[in-house]
């Protein structure tokens, strides 16, 4: 049977007709030194065999199905693993640069959706892994997974059995397509079905017996769906207006211990204080140009991922609200962002997430992007690794992890490794054309919330 995109997974694949909202991630992890190649690709073989999608590409299906995954019948992992050397000076900047390319050039559409490029030759002997997928591929917490498999605990490479056979990639028979889609339209009738026999019974017991309670709860649903799909008219900035197909990767570390320690301080979680960081960054750059800023638009990814779920595709939902970035004090900033938060993590309509992307499926296009395009930044946190890992034999310094602006000014990407917070920034030039300007803003907006952790750590 095909296995077809999940509704959320095709929505980030459908709305690539614009070019500005493609959903690349990359990822820089930082050598020590020079991995074991051959080790290296054994790991990936190894993480191909494990997760279907990696040795997958996308196929388009017959309206009104989704498009589906389809094994490579061409898969070479030399393809998707190149090696090169850095060329002068091999610094930080150097890889950043190449991660920035990579992040702006769309994937060969006909193969699966992920390269892996090792640099060598950086300065002091160091190396750096540029990986780079497609969001569809899987999600920062399916990633972190991953890396589980490719990375080891120690210096000496742990042996991993290959577990899984390779499977059978003969291309499909012509008329397949149109049979898999009708079943996947009769499957959506039977669950359809399903689910009104099941709830019915239910659903008229408390029209009964509590019918206030009933309507506002379905009152209460309908305004959580449409909160969720109403497009966004304007953008909450002036000065960040402009959006372009050009790209500016940059990075920030931040201490863990004194980030979580401001977040309890405010009374908020880890990521309320990541994004009072962020927003008072914003603040400081609109005061540099002399621009009054309140609420801006912020779109967050929440995870949807439960143990047993499979670490390919996306397991996440994106929601949109207002945060606000004019608020000067970081202490109260974290506690209103912890409190629109709340409201945002328990909106009744993340249940039906999948069935709210398969109705935006079928809109139009341009609908699409008036979600996306106005949106002001987006944050995002990844939970990763707690302790110090290796590549083939390399340890990894640390890591960085770039999500995709679709559509936005500005991305900032919090990954954690042991006892640092990476923050991974992707600009877009036109909303941000001086981006070192933003760079010392979103420093000195995190110095702020950090003060509050000053004392606690």
């Amino acid at each position: 049977m095909t296995e077809f995109m999940r509704s959320s997974d095709a929505f980030t694949w459908g709305m690539e007709s614009d070019p500005r909202l493609r959903s690349t991630v990359v990822t820089v992890v930082m050598l020590d030194r020079s991995p074991d190649w051959d080790e290296v690709r054994d790991r990936f073989d190894i993480v191909s065999r494990a997760v279907p999608m990696v040795r997958q590409r996308v196929v388009p299906s017959p309206a009104p199905a989704p498009p589906r995954w389809e094994y490579a019948p061409d898969f070479d992992l030399g393809f998707h693993m190149r090696r090169v050397t850095a060329p002068a000076p091999g610094t930080i900047d150097t890889v950043l640069e190449m991660a920035r390319v990579a992040a702006m050039a769309d994937f060969d559409r006909a193969r699966p959706l992920w390269t892996a490029t090792l640099i060598d030759g950086l300065e002091n002997n160091r190396a750096a892994m540029v990986l780079k997928f497609h969001h569809a591929l899987t999600d920062g917490v399916g990633g972190v997974q991953i890396g589980m498999i490719l990375f080891d605990l120690s210096e000496a490479p742990e042996r991993h059995d290959l577990g899984h056979a390779l499977p059978d990639a003969t291309p499909p028979q012509r008329l397949r397509g149109y049979r898999d889609t009708a079943r996947y339209g009769a499957g959506l009738m039977v669950d359809a079905l399903t689910g009104t026999l099941k709830n019915a019974p239910k659903l008229i017991a408390d029209s009964i017996l509590r019918p206030v309670d009933t309507v506002s709860s379905a009152a209460e649903l309908a305004a959580s769906v449409y909160r969720t799909m109403r497009p966004v008219s304007r953008r909450g900035s002036s000065l960040m207006s402009k959006r372009s197909l050009i790209r500016k990767l940059d990075v920030l570390e931040v201490p863990f211990a004194q980030l979580r320690a401001a977040a309890h301080r405010g009374g908020g979680a880890l990521n309320d204080a990541f994004v009072a960081g962020v927003a008072g960054g914003l603040r400081l750059y609109h005061e540099k140009h002399g621009v009054t800023v309140g609420d801006l638009h912020l779109t967050m990814p929440i995870s949807l991922r439960e143990e047993g779920h499979e670490m390919g595709g996306n397991h996440i939902t994106l929601m949109r609200f207002d945060v606000p970035v004019g608020m000067a004090d970081p202490e109260e900033r974290i506690r209103e962002i912890r409190d629109r938060t709340a409201k945002v993590r328990h909106e009744k309509s993340l249940p039906y997430t999948q069935w709210i992307a398969g109705a935006l499926n079928m809109m139009p296009r341009w609908y699409i992007g008036s979600i996306l395009r106005n949106i002001d930044f987006l944050c995002s946190d990844v939970p990763g690794i707690p302790v110090p890992v290796f590549l083939g034999g390399a340890k990894v310094l640390t890591q960085y992890a770039f999500g995709p602006t679709i559509g936005a000014a500005v991305n900032v990407t919090l990954l954690t490794y042991v006892d640092v917070c990476t923050l991974g920034i992707d600009v877009d030039t036109g909303a941000i054309p001086d981006p070192d300007v933003f760079m010392d803003s979103l420093a000195a907006g995190f110095d702020e919330v950090l003060a509050l952790g000053s004392d606690h750590v």
